[in-house]
């Protein structure tokens, strides 16, 4: 008993108010202690519902408590979602989906990717580009390439920079890694004879282009013959060209069609707006030279609804136009205070930028001057011309070699370079 007085007298002690009931086992049993009556009482303790959490209880997910801002951008680890009855569930991300994360967070310190399964790049590259990975700077240009070189064409087969030269101007380094490019739209983009872009065309990495669409370009003859210049004298560049649209540049001549000639693959040509001199003798070199035919009506392969950007990074193009927009957003609020100098008389009328619209209704006043090659129908014509192509070489052996020699010679003359074409030869 003398446990219970000093127990009944800690209870009755101002230090115990607050506490709560207390519990004492004796001999397997469980007694409750009451702090009123001061005695033992057997009692069965009520059961409560079980609950890991308090009802206020939250959870915070920490990756990095040092960088904040780092913490902020990495996502968590789980999935949250609700059940039927409204509870909160969560669930463990896969290791697949966190190793990606991880990876495209990273994705500029890749040191190269050839030979990496295409369906895994796929995603990583989508990864990445929900990042806005590539939109940054100097990582962005560094991330892009190592995809570039290993992929190519799946990156991008076909790019649509048509009224477009702020992304060539912002993003010219990014778009001159694009390789295996099959089509390319740089119409209505003024870029002119010297422009970088118009050089990079020259390059073995965008050999593959099969159509290419340069309208209303400041294109002139010196353009064109530094363009023509790898596929005339090294016979690389723009060999596999099929569809080439030269229209609206009125500075290319008669001239520069004749540099043209060299595309021996070309089954399009669209040279409407040009400053040609002599139409009539043009067609006519372009006829017997490549086989290439006037069009009465115009061609379906220049209306540019098939050119579009395609390939894992079309949006990543998407994003790098919105984010020049987004730069050139607080300009607008300049426009008040030019619409009022223009009022006074203070400034010229900035023109703005000259629509394609407007040059095509311009071409189609001055004359559609569009080209393709004839389909041949009749398809015992080259089996014909095989034939006469061994009766030919027949008589060739027949003819004295004085003969085949002076005919070697000729065909020289006309496959001497000029000194321009040699000066461009070294730039190579």
């Amino acid at each position: 008993q003398n446990w219970t007085k000093g127990m009944s007298y800690g209870l009755h002690s101002e230090s115990y108010l607050d506490t709560g009931p207390i519990y004492v086992r004796e001999n397997g049993k469980l007694h409750l202690v009451k702090q009123g009556a001061g005695g033992i009482q057997n009692v069965t303790p009520k059961t409560r519902p079980f609950r890991l959490f308090s009802r206020g209880f939250s959870v915070e997910l920490c990756m990095n408590r040092e960088d904040d801002r780092a913490r902020r951008q990495k996502t968590d680890h789980f999935i949250f979602t609700y059940t039927k009855e409204g509870n909160l569930r969560y669930s463990a991300k896969s290791l697949f989906s966190l190793v990606l994360a991880y990876i495209s967070d990273n994705v500029d310190h890749i040191d190269s990717l050839i030979g990496f399964p295409e369906q895994i790049a796929e995603k990583l590259f989508s990864a990445a580009e929900a990042r806005q990975k590539f939109t940054e700077p100097v990582t962005g240009l560094r991330a892009l390439q190592k995809f570039t070189e290993a992929y190519g064409s799946l990156v991008l087969c076909s790019l649509c920079l048509r009224n477009r030269y702020l992304v060539i101007s912002e993003k010219i380094e990014e778009i001159k890694s694009f390789r295996e490019l099959t089509c390319l739209d740089l119409s209505c983009c003024k870029l002119g004879d010297e422009h970088e872009l118009l050089e990079h065309l020259t390059k073995e990495a965008l050999s593959s282009i099969k159509r290419l669409l340069l309208k209303d370009n400041s294109l002139s003859d010196a353009g064109l013959r530094r363009m023509t210049a790898p596929v005339r004298v090294l016979k690389k560049g723009l060999e596999n060209l099929l569809v080439l649209d030269l229209s609206c540049n009125p500075k290319i001549t008669d001239v520069g069609i004749g540099y043209l000639l060299s595309f021996k693959k070309l089954n399009c040509l669209d040279i409407s707006g040009t400053g040609l001199k002599d139409v009539n003798a043009v067609m006519k070199r372009i006829q017997t030279q490549i086989g290439l035919v006037h069009s009465k009506v115009p061609l379906k392969e220049f209306d540019h609804s098939n050119c579009k950007t395609e390939g894992w990074a079309e949006q990543t193009v998407l994003q790098w136009e919105q984010a020049i927009m987004e730069a050139l957003k607080p300009q607008d609020n300049l426009r008040s205070s030019t619409a009022t100098l223009r009022f006074y008389g203070k400034t010229h009328r900035l023109e703005e930028v000259v629509k394609c619209k407007l040059v095509e209704a311009e071409t189609k006043a001055s004359g559609n001057l569009q080209f393709y090659k004839e389909k041949v129908q009749n398809c015992h014509l080259p089996l014909k011309k095989e034939v006469a192509g061994s009766h030919e070489f027949k008589n060739n052996k027949k003819r004295p070699l004085a003969e085949q020699e002076r005919e070697r010679t000729s065909k020289q003359k006309h496959l001497c370079l000029t000194v321009e074409d040699w000066d461009l030869l070294n730039t190579y």
